[in-house]
């Protein structure tokens, strides 16, 4: 199995590459050459198996040699399914994603590739720099994924005073000399653009041997690719499809799904549920992608403008068309838009359909979870949640899943407005208020911020 850049000017690489390079030296994200599949007797072969057998399975075609670490990935989740399905009305689900030790659905991939970088990199004799901009979960999983481990350190951008308490304790309470925070003064498309320059700065990106744990980097994409195959397999078989309702952000996490469709997982349409931050359900309707100012709204780790990963899926749907890629993500730097051919906007809504959440109907289908279930949602759950419902009014038929991203407690104050209850953060957690904060507040210029992790972490070996 090799790797090519969705923008076809960097060498192909193999797996164990990508996952310590991340973002393409063209600027591209590295897709595989060929997609895989499974054969159907292969996947039905894994029906009620659990988490982690399937999991070696799935990822074997995407990294054909090398250990896994599957079990040391897995052990600190508190649900023995890792990622249980929940069933909320006759062919309606959750699929409860945050049972890893910072409560968000980042854990399941994050947890994996914490041993696997650890391994990759020794042996290769290397140490690594991670910088990773999150919207709040991701820095979290990542630091508590890196933190301790003696070939890498972590620096983690996440945009300051845009995230919920919780979701910052989870990062700045880590106590590891390895780990740095840093609040952007900015949002979260400016701190995920400060990595894109620095990787994009080739000398700086050498010197401190930089490596990314964002959904560009394709080893989150395949990790996240098991939960949909075990929740489909559940669910689903020859002739029964599932569906999957997705909060999305950064796109990462629904084009795992995708990856999965490709795979031969038994999977329907794939549901884009976006927030007031709607540039991504603008651009299935319209074709048309048009980046505007950030809206900051109850379900933060949405609020973005520029979706990296959709990247990926327009190289797939344009048949790895990577000049087409190019000139697109071209026009979005140069004037934050570009038009989708014809052509690539039908080949995707094969596979998506899109929902726009206001934040009025957030709050309204929390209550409503609430008062029919007694089950508390965040807010991103329940951006999935109303959209998933909206896709029941136009006609949606079968299983439906949708995708609860996030434990409740992690955003407390949206949670108990809409529902009159305050969700308890579970046992392990209950502390996180009393530890000290560790972080600091940096400009979103990347002079400062390559300054700032030059001091922090030193040159690589």
């Amino acid at each position: 199995m090799t790797y090519l850049s969705t923008r076809g000017a960097a060498p192909q690489l193999s797996f164990d590459d990508v996952l310590l390079t991340g973002l393409a030296p063209d600027g591209g994200l590295y897709v595989p050459e060929v997609y895989p599949t499974l054969d159907p007797s292969v996947i039905e072969g894994l029906r009620g198996r659990p988490y982690i057998e399937v999991a070696e399975v799935v990822i074997r075609p995407f990294s054909p040699e090398g250990d896994f670490h599957l079990e040391d990935a897995y052990r600190s989740f508190a649900h023995p399914a890792v990622t249980p399905l929940v069933q909320t009305g006759a062919e309606d689900f959750l699929l409860e994603l945050f049972h890893g030790p910072t409560l968000a659905f980042k854990d399941v991939a994050m947890q994996w590739l914490g041993p696997m970088f650890s391994s990759r990199l020794a042996a290769a004799g290397r140490r690594m720099t991670i910088v990773c901009a999150t919207s709040g979960d991701t820095g979290g999983a990542a630091i508590e994924a890196m933190a301790g481990r003696e070939n890498i350190s972590i620096c983690v951008l996440h945009p300051n005073e845009a995230i919920s308490n919780v979701q910052r304790r989870f990062m700045t309470t880590v106590e590891s000399e390895n780990v740095l925070n840093l609040a952007v003064e900015g949002s979260f498309d400016d701190c995920q653009r400060l990595v894109k320059e620095m990787f994009a700065h080739d000398a700086f990106r050498q010197a401190v041997s930089l490596g990314a744990v964002n959904s560009i980097n394709w080893a989150r994409i395949v990790a996240q690719t098991v939960y949909y195959v075990t929740s489909s397999l559940t669910l689903g078989g020859e002739g029964r499809l599932v569906s999957y309702c997705v909060p999305t952000g950064n796109f990462g996490d629904i084009f795992a799904g995708f990856v999965a469709k490709q795979l031969g997982a038994p999977i329907g349409q794939l549901i884009i549920a976006t927030n007031e931050n709607d540039i991504l359900d603008r651009t299935l309707r319209t074709g048309r992608y048009e980046v505007t100012g950030v809206v900051k709204t109850q379900s933060p780790s949405m609020d973005i403008q520029v979706s990296s990963n959709f990247e990926r899926l327009i190289h797939a749907a344009s048949g790895g068309d990577a000049e087409l890629v190019t000139s697109l993500m071209g026009a979005l730097k140069q004037s934050g838009s570009f038009t989708l051919p014809d052509a690539v906007r039908a080949r995707m809504a094969e596979d998506f359909l899109s929902f726009r959440v206001s934040e009025e109907a957030v709050s309204a289908r929390m209550s409503k979870t609430f008062s029919e279930t007694a089950m508390l949602v965040d807010p991103h759950t329940a951006v999935g949640l109303e959209a998933a419902a909206q896709a029941r009014v136009e006609g949606l038929k079968g299983p439906l899943v949708t995708l609860s991203t996030a434990h409740p407690a992690k955003f407390p104050d949206a949670v108990k407005t809409a529902t009159g209850r305050e969700p308890s953060l579970p046992p392990g957690c209950r502390d996180l208020y009393s530890r000290e904060e560790r972080f600091e507040v940096i400009g979103a210029d990347l002079e400062s911020l390559e300054k700032r992790i030059s001091t922090g972490f030193g040159t690589a070996e």
